[in-house]
């Protein structure tokens, strides 16, 4: 597995890759109606956005996003014929190393707020804390569920 840097040419295998999943599907409407687009997305790498790509075989089979001004990993997917292979571990690894890098001492991220979610137990595994639930998101998000907010301090 080979991790890089994602570049605007990678725009469209962020979204090819984010409307494959399975749990947390969104469709590109459904990303647009939340402001997910493709010219966003082109600002916020031109920004202090930060995307990262999973290769295996020459072949994008996941992406992390983390935005420094918010302290956040705003996301982090994986092809589902690649769960399980450590793809998302190491994404969001990437995404936490450049986030600490950039001062951070907190960060956080939103998933949805359901144990039985593979996300919400992933994300502990790794270290992440539960934090409060978020009631003010969006209409289309709150149609979704309540999202919960992780946090991960810096180790010391």
């Amino acid at each position: 597995m080979q991790i890089r840097p994602a570049q605007l040419q990678d725009i469209e295998t962020l979204f090819h890759i984010r409307t494959s999943v399975v749990e947390n599907h969104q469709s590109r409407q459904e990303l647009a109606n939340l402001g997910v687009t493709p010219e966003t997305i082109a600002h916020m790498l031109q920004t202090t956005c930060r995307a990262w790509i999973a290769e295996i075989d020459a072949q994008a089979v996941g992406f992390s996003f983390a935005n420094a001004t918010e302290r956040m990993v705003f996301g982090l997917f994986v092809l589902p014929a690649y769960e399980g292979r450590g793809v998302g571990r190491a994404l969001i690894q990437q995404a936490e190393d450049w986030l600490w890098s950039q001062g951070a001492t907190e960060i956080h991220l939103f998933t949805g707020n359901q144990p039985s979610l593979r996300a919400y137990g992933f994300y502990q595994h790794l270290g992440w804390q539960v934090g409060a639930v978020q009631s003010d998101l969006p209409e289309a998000a709150a149609r979704r569920g309540r999202q919960i907010k992780f946090v991960k301090r810096k180790p010391v």
